[in-house]
């Protein structure tokens, strides 16, 4: 039971749903405070022994404007046996041989939604690299290149452009088999392809150290104040030239803080837990280190404790 104001009542009283009726009752004095509501909930109830093939969803998906017929076209089901198994079947097989043009494009947005699964993406990442991969499909002249590293630069570009970007690293472990290198050449294939179609370079958006502090971080297990004082880090560290990429700055200011913290990280773990090279991480460390004063918060650690750290 919930909640509600009832009217005759003067104030707030438990109230009863009542499912057959659609009718919601003050407990108290039998008010009906709304009645003929709709029950939006699932009118069955799935059970872990039921068989996958009754399916009891009477309804389909929702559209999908990137497909020709919307992804409403009707599927014929299999048989469960009768009297109309033969013309199930036979027309179930002839509709498997009719050519169904949106049939590579279904079977590509499923493989992207795999990966932005595996990877914890939000939807509209998932539909913004099926629209980028339909506009590159038009064009028709993917033909022949590496399909599992062109869906992932897809994604990649995709995370870029609504500002949630992955590395090329993240992105390739779950690219089913494709190296960096064919995911890189397939990034700037479609980037040339848009940029043709539009007639003007491709917006990418820029990568900001600070975009993957929060991941890292959590993926090394850091407590709150670490946290917060790595991102307060990295925003500092850009005002100064440090020609470094994001992410490697971002692994040497998480060094750097667990360093000063009683919680101290091997620099071996900051590497599998970032995609970051032992030997990048060090590098990017020696051009931080005479900054280090302007860059790390007051509040985490004081003069003495920046002279504690190793020298680079």
């Amino acid at each position: 039971m919930s909640d509600a104001f009832c009217s005759d009542c003067k104030r707030h009283t438990e109230v009863v749903f009542d499912h057959s009726a659609g009718d919601t009752v003050c407990s108290e004095c039998g008010l009906v405070l709304e009645s003929h509501s709709i029950d939006e909930t699932s009118e069955w109830r799935t059970f872990a022994n039921e068989s996958g093939d009754n399916d009891p969803v009477r309804v389909g998906g929702p559209t999908n404007p990137l497909l020709t017929d919307g992804g409403l076209s009707t599927v014929i089901a299999k048989p469960n046996g009768g009297s109309g198994e033969f013309l199930s079947s036979s027309l179930g097989r002839w509709q498997n041989r009719g050519s169904n043009p949106d049939r590579a494009l279904i079977l590509a947005f499923k493989t992207i939604a795999t990966m932005s699964d595996r990877l914890g993406l939000v939807a509209t990442i998932k539909d913004r690299a099926n629209e980028i991969y339909k506009r590159v499909e038009d064009q028709k002249s993917s033909r022949g290149r590496n399909q599992d590293a062109l869906l992932a630069a897809c994604l990649y570009i995709a995370c870029r452009q609504e500002d949630k970007p992955r590395t090329v690293k993240e992105i390739c472990s779950v690219a089913n088999g494709a190296t960096k290198k064919e995911i890189g050449r397939a990034k700037e294939y479609i980037v040339k392809q848009l940029g043709l179609e539009n007639g003007q370079s491709v917006e990418m958006g820029t990568i900001h150290a600070g975009d993957f502090m929060r991941r890292f971080c959590s993926n090394l297990g850091m407590n709150n104040q670490a946290v917060k004082a790595a991102q307060e880090a990295v925003q500092k560290s850009e005002e100064f030239d440090i020609r470094r990429s994001p992410i490697s700055i971002a692994a040497a200011v998480i060094y750097i803080i667990t360093q000063l913290s009683d919680d101290k990280k091997p620099l071996k773990d900051i590497s599998i837990a970032t995609g970051v090279a032992e030997g990048t991480i060090r590098n990017s460390y020696k051009d931080l280190y005479p900054h280090v004063s302007k860059i790390i918060p007051n509040w985490y650690a004081k003069e003495e404790d920046l002279k504690n750290l190793c020298s680079p």
